[in-house]
């Protein structure tokens, strides 16, 4: 029983690691299309700072939660746990 929800938990945050892996990739390559077009186009203008900004901070906030906050299930597994003890 316990060996399985370790399993899932790891799963979880490893599906997590993974998704923000994607997202960063996408980002990196989406924005530098939009550099390529924003020079080639209208070079006096630097309007790919905004979604370049605003997209950032999304990738930000999702890497900390993939990384350095990786969810409540922590947690929520101690609380659990500290709860079956006071149980004993």
């Amino acid at each position: 029983m316990e060996k399985n929800s370790a399993y899932e938990r790891a799963k979880t945050r490893v599906e997590g690691k993974i998704g923000f892996i994607t997202h960063l990739v996408i980002y990196l390559c989406v924005n530098v299309l939009l550099i390529v077009i924003n020079f080639m186009t209208s070079s006096g203008t630097f309007w790919f700072i905004w979604p370049l900004m605003g997209w950032g901070l999304a990738v930000i906030i999702h890497g900390l939660r993939a990384y350095v906050f990786p969810g409540r299930s922590q947690v929520t597994e101690r609380m659990i746990q500290e709860e079956m003890e006071k149980e004993r």
